[in-house]
């Protein structure tokens, strides 16, 4: 065997390990987060909202929901400064076990009538704890993977870390559903905890995988060449101002879609309409089904097609009749038809999901993508994403109507579609880093 040869299947399986890295981690801290927004829609109104009846209890278990989101963005900037002054490795191993011990202590926390109004104060301290975990994890799993890829796989290999969405997602809906079937005093009482306490042994898990990990070869030759920024945030923020703007639009419906689902629409279906809570935990599960299998695909479309704009608009515009449709079939109370409805709006917006970290990070420079691509993320997760149950509640509050909860979701999808096609207008940082190489090694030799 050549060095050449034994060089690349080394490459190779470093790129393996760093995808699986990030995909397990990943999975762990989505877990995480998910199962806070489906307790929050169960019971956390009746566990830390006892005085707040009905529609305004559940607004105010949606507003701590929200906190999460609001504290992430501080997580992005936090973990992306040292993500692009440290490594990428030493951060993620950071936020694996601050998400970890602070989702442990929320299955721990006393309710409100044991502790009174110290619950929900301590509740929402908590909730941002976790908040920053995933604020700086999500950058850095997509650049341990996406870095690591093969030339021109960047957004297949960053697509490990986007699978842990579902699979966490998933694994929240199977935890809930399992121990829903418990009486509702005892799933009020003790049985929301146990997801939550779980969480401590799947982090062992995580880090066991995640310490096999080596730095992304972008990062380490910026640490070699002594070549990383003094302060990412100053720097991306007067350098690439409207990269971040189209960045936190073109993240929108990529986050919210979930939300839709897993968050306001189990709500709805299980308050104001005819669903019980196990039936509803069914069909979301479905629909993390059919995400697992149908979003790797998303990544093959964009790898394989020449033109991205092409790919994002083929995976988009299906969302525009079948986000809608999906409300549609779940008004109608009909099991059979809601499930159809949720699982098939599913598929355009995690096809797309897939193929956005490596296109998102493909547009920042190499030394500012950690802290660049983690605010588009997480402020779209603050202004956009984690706002999704607090608005489609008051709007059905205030309208009486799902009509009006559809029409935000189509802005959604519509803003998502222009500012990714924009964004993938400016210049790819992975191909014009890689020209000076490619020039290197055709150049005629000279005398």
């Amino acid at each position: 065997m050549s060095a050449t040869t034994a060089t690349a299947r080394e490459r190779t399986k470093a790129a393996n390990r760093a995808g699986f890295g990030a995909f397990i981690g990943s999975t762990i801290e989505w877990f995480d987060f998910y199962i806070y927004g489906t307790a929050a829609a169960l019971v956390f109104d009746k566990v830390f909202f006892p005085e707040l009846e009905g529609p305004i209890g559940t607004l105010v278990a949606f507003a701590t929901f929200w906190v999460g989101f609001l504290a992430r963005p501080i997580g992005g900037v936090i973990f992306g400064h040292y993500g692009d002054r440290l490594g990428r490795k030493k951060t993620l191993v950071i936020t694996l076990l601050l998400m970890g011990v602070s989702t442990t202590a929320i299955g721990l926390l006393p309710g409100y009538a044991s502790i009174g109004v110290a619950a929900p104060i301590l509740l929402v301290c908590i909730r941002m704890i976790q908040g920053i975990g995933l604020g700086g994890e999500w950058g850095g799993s997509v650049l341990i993977a996406s870095e690591h890829a093969p030339k021109g796989k960047s957004v297949l290999y960053g697509a490990f870390a986007q699978q842990g969405s579902p699979v966490g997602n998933t694994l929240s809906t199977l935890s809930f559903l399992a121990i829903s079937q418990l009486p509702d005093d005892a799933f009020v009482s003790w049985g929301w905890r146990v997801p939550f306490l779980a969480s401590a042994a799947l982090v062992m898990v995580g880090l066991l995988v995640r310490l096999k990990v080596a730095e992304s070869p972008a990062m380490a030759k910026l640490i070699e060449k002594k070549e990383v920024a003094k302060l990412p945030l100053t720097e991306v923020l007067r350098s690439h101002p409207m990269l971040i703007v189209l960045g936190i639009g073109a993240c929108t419906i990529g986050l919210s879609a979930t939300y839709f689902k897993s968050t306001f629409a189990l709500s709805w279906a299980t308050t104001s309409l005819d669903f019980d809570r196990s039936s509803f935990l069914t069909i979301i599960l479905v629909a993390n089904v059919t995400q697992i299998i149908v979003q790797p695909f998303g990544a093959l479309l964009a790898t394989r097609m020449k033109s991205w704009s092409r790919a994002v608009t083929v995976m988009l515009l299906p969302e525009l009749i079948l986000m809608p449709l999906m409300f549609v079939l779940i008004s109608t109370e009909n099991y059979g038809l809601a499930m159809l409805g949720v699982a098939v709006a599913t598929i355009p917006h995690c096809l797309y999901y897939a193929a956005l970290a490596g296109m998102l990070a493909s547009r920042f420079p190499a030394h500012l993508r950690y802290t660049g691509i983690s605010l588009c993320y997480q402020l779209c997760g603050t202004l956009l994403g984690g706002t999704t149950p607090i608005i489609g509640q008051f709007l059905l509050n205030r309208t009486g109507s799902i009509t009006a909860v559809i029409a935000y979701a189509v802005f959604q999808v519509a803003l998502t579609l222009g500012c990714m096609l924009l964004l993938l207008k400016r210049p790819n940082h992975d191909e014009l880093a890689a020209e000076p190489a490619t020039a290197a090694r055709t150049a005629p030799v000279t005398a």
